[in-house]
């Protein structure tokens, strides 16, 4: 009736910490925290205390004091008491067989754990450890060892424990180093390797494009193992790491702190990657906090949930902080369990005041924990314990499950009794194997020994001075983020950003610059090259061309003057009325075809030069449209023939003017028209001859560019300075011979039509030449088909107009008298050559 009665009293005075839901056998916890006999032992290894001795000064193997308690530490071994228990509640996993332990305290230092290690590989009960050759009969104190709980400490013993083949299993070590079997051969965990969570730390980055970062991990086994495995695997997705530290771990932080964070701010870094133990990293955030500077920081495990640094003053300041927690479930006893255990414990205190009594033997680890109560119930409701509780708890009962494949146990009893003989290698080889679901989740060791567990991505929040942690994604094999969900410190929703160097535009190379890959120098890529890979720019094909900051090479695309095109329309719009014009001019010469002027101009002579004007007008529509291999054959000789044509005209006139004071008009003019006209189809056909087709042309032309513009080749140019030339001869012959043409007197002056008609004709093509040279090829066409309108109704307007205009407006003038001289070819008398004058009739009307 005693603890019935007092379960109720207690009820009473602790409220919903022992609800009727409490199961029954709470009814049994007993408050020896650290040691519980049992058929099979296990070793438990917890940073329960905190270092108090100054290890510089020893200098003897005697004891160490380790006097200050670890909150967490002492909260991860209490879950380990509580789930001993909970399986020994459980009649089916292990029916008829009870689990004891041991826990002790490894104070987080190697010359303290060695020590219960020892122990843990004595014989059976005794306290001797026999050294013989073969130990396969051996039968340890513990059946295995459940920690310890960093890698710096598994390192110490892991070998040792391993050479027995001890099941030994952490619930924190995450060394990836402790994978290999051969080193390693009885390691177990219940946490993810670093290997795997710097897995997840290079997928966050890559999420975000941060590939400028600084990585900071502690002076332990745990941080430099970390630190080497990320800069190995950053390098290997292009991230770069802008620096690299550690902060010490048993030595005073603060002097290395400080540079750290010199070098961090040197290599202006956005993000920075912390992996470290937890008080190294309170010894860096400290400085931080001092110094005011933000960014993103991304925690490891170890840390990521600590109160020493979730407690700092002005944490909250330093900006955005992304926590990687190993998943893990709730323990929905362990806070009513240990409650129930506290009250008990201040129940013994309250009866036996005194510890040195034989009932707290327990408390030798632990001294201080005589005094515990209800009131430190936090040991078990820390957020980093509740988050840590499970791998303690996952841990044991794989022990559990395993000895119940070993020993053959149903859900009512076991094959092998209490008394059995069980040797540490036959639970490791079913331990290996063992595969279980645990509150739902299913649970197996890999051949590593590693769980098949992942990460939870966290962000600390704070709101109102208060800390919470916000999952914002998960890992296993692959990063699952919800980018939304992350609220971060530059109020922005977008996150920040963290490169060495911008991004190159497209078009453009990265020239590296010092000793990282991810600082670099913009480069464009230059016309003839294309960006093929980020490091350089390949060079075109033959007959390909790019721009410059170009992607790609492309085949040239040619422009040629199109009928649509403004000046297109102009040209023509000249040359249709220049042709109007011309054509009203014969129209107008042969309704007087007859007529003194008409006969005086040339007669039939007269109107073949015309009709060529007409031609070389009308042939200047092969410059406009797409060139062809028979426009290009047609464009330059035509132009120049019908140019011929009318020029050999006023040479045969000329030339008529010029003898007539020296011999009878003759039929010479027709012979002088053929020959001039020959001579000219000759320099055509050389052109025609030597100039390349098209398609020649094209396949010898050197691509240089992505877009030129087409027109028919000059080629070779001398052909087109001969036939200008010998026209501009024809043009310039004419002209001199008007100077020693027969003066007349009152009669009309047909040289000086000649003379205005021929200057304007060679003024024109000279300075077309200087025009032509220095323009591109679109120009030169438009130049050469406008020159070539300009000279046309140079010629025109000069030779055919003053004829048209006595036509029109005195056709008194137009008889047998006014051109009696070029009709008849007679001398002018001297009292004509005296009446000659500038201001004489003689001069002829316009």
């Amino acid at each position: 009736m005693v603890v019935p009665l007092r379960l109720l009293v207690l009820c009473w005075v602790f409220g919903a910490g022992c609800s009727q839901s409490s199961p029954p056998w709470f009814q049994n916890i007993t408050t020896n925290l650290f040691n519980s006999s049992g058929d099979i032992l296990l070793g438990g290894l917890f940073p329960i205390n905190e270092l108090t001795s100054n290890l510089s000064h020893r200098v003897k193997p005697d004891n160490i004091s380790c006097d200050r308690i670890n909150e967490h530490g002492l909260g991860m071994a209490l879950v380990m008491k509580y789930t001993v228990d909970e399986i020994n509640a459980n009649s089916t996993l292990l029916p008829g067989i009870r689990l004891g332990y041991e826990i002790f305290d490894t104070c987080k230092q190697s010359a303290v754990i060695v020590k219960p290690t020892l122990l843990f590989l004595t014989e059976d009960s005794s306290r001797e450890l026999a050294v013989m050759c073969n130990y396969t009969d051996y039968a340890t104190r513990v059946a295995a060892v459940i920690g310890p709980s960093t890698s710096e400490m598994v390192s110490v013993i892991g070998k040792l424990l391993g050479f027995f083949l001890i099941p030994q299993i952490s619930y924190l070590a995450t060394g990836d180093m402790f994978s290999d079997k051969s080193m390693y051969p009885s390691f177990l965990r219940t946490v993810p390797s670093d290997k795997r969570q710097v897995e997840a730390m290079v997928y966050l980055l890559n999420r975000f494009q941060w590939n400028w970062v600084a990585v900071v991990g502690s002076e332990d086994e745990y941080g430099r193992q970390g630190q080497r495995q990320f800069s190995t695997l950053a390098a290997k997705s292009s991230i770069c790491v802008g620096y690299e530290g550690l902060i010490p771990t048993y030595r005073d932080p603060q002097p290395v702190v400080k540079e750290i964070l010199d070098r961090i701010a040197e290599a202006k870094v956005g993000v920075v990657v912390v992996f470290s133990l937890a008080q190294p990293a309170r010894a860096f955030f400290t400085e931080v906090i001092r110094r005011n500077l933000t960014g993103v920081w991304v925690a490891s495990d170890d840390w990521a949930l600590h109160r020493d640094i979730s407690t700092l003053p002005n944490i909250h300041t330093v900006g955005t902080i992304i926590a990687f927690a190993v998943q893990s479930q709730t323990l929905g006893l362990l806070t009513p369990y240990t409650r129930e255990l506290f009250s008990r414990i201040r129940e013994e205190m309250t009866r036996q005041p005194s510890p040195d009594t034989e009932s707290t033997r327990g408390m030798n680890q632990c001294p201080d924990c005589w005094n515990l109560s209800p009131d430190n119930i936090s040991l078990v409701t820390e957020p980093i314990l509740l988050r840590t509780a499970f791998s303690v708890y996952a841990a044991i009962y794989s022990v559990a499950h395993a000895l119940h494949s070993l020993l053959g146990c149903n859900a009512n009893s076991c094959l092998r009794g209490a008394k059995s003989k069980l040797y540490p290698w036959q639970l490791l080889e079913v331990l290996k194997k063992v595969n279980f679901s645990l509150n739902g989740s299913h649970f197996e060791f890999d051949s590593n020994g590693n769980p098949n567990i992942g990460y939870n991505v966290l962000q600390w929040v704070w709101r109102n001075n208060s800390l919470s942690f916000k999952d914002v994604g998960t890992f296993y094999k692959n990063l699952s983020i919800n980018n939304t969900l992350i609220r971060w410190h530059t109020g922005s929703t977008k996150a920040p950003e963290s490169t060495c160097s911008s991004e190159c535009g497209p078009g453009q190379v990265r020239r590296v610059k010092g000793f990282h890959s991810c600082c670099y120098d913009c480069i464009e890529c230059l016309p003839g090259t294309f960006q093929n890979v980020d490091i350089q720019c390949t060079q075109c094909l033959d007959g390909q061309w790019s721009q410059v900051r170009s992607t790609n090479c492309t085949k040239p695309t040619f422009d040629f003057l199109t009928w649509s095109q403004p000046e297109s329309l102009g040209l023509l719009l000249a040359m249709l009325v220049l042709l109007a014009c011309q054509g009203a001019v014969g129209v107008l010469l042969l309704q007087h075809r007859g007529s003194p002027l008409v006969r005086a101009s040339g007669g039939a002579l007269g109107g073949v030069a015309l009709l060529s004007l007409m031609g070389g007008c009308a042939c200047l529509l092969l410059f406009l449209g797409q060139p062809g291999e028979l426009v290009c054959r047609l464009q330059l000789p035509l132009s120049s023939i019908f140019q011929t044509v009318t020029l050999s005209t006023i040479l045969a006139i000329s030339l008529q003017l010029n003898t007539f004071s020296l011999i009878k008009k003759s039929n010479s003019s027709g012979d002088i028209w053929m020959n001039t006209s020959e001579e000219d189809a000759g320099i055509c056909g050389y052109y025609v001859q030597e100039r390349p087709s098209l398609s020649q042309y094209l396949a010898k032309m050197k691509v240089t560019f992505v877009r030129k513009f087409l027109r028919c080749p000059v080629e070779p140019i001398l052909g087109l300075g001969l036939m200008q030339g010998f026209n501009g001869l024809l043009a310039l012959t004419s002209f001199m011979c008007t100077f020693m043409a027969v003066k007349t007197v009152r009669q009309y002056n047909l040289a000086r039509d000649i003379t205005f008609s021929t200057l304007i004709y060679c003024v024109v093509w000279v300075v077309f030449i200087p025009i032509y040279t220095g323009l591109n090829d679109k120009d030169r066409s438009i130049v050469h088909v406008s020159v070539s309108l300009l000279s046309n109704m140079g010629l025109m307007v000069a030779y055919y107009l003053p004829k048209c205009h006595l036509l029109l407006k005195k056709p008194e003038l137009n008889t047998e008298e006014h051109f009696r001289t070029f009709l008849e070819g007679a001398e002018a008398t001297p009292q004509e050559e005296h009446d000659q004058g500038p201001g004489g009739e003689g001069q002829g009307p316009m």
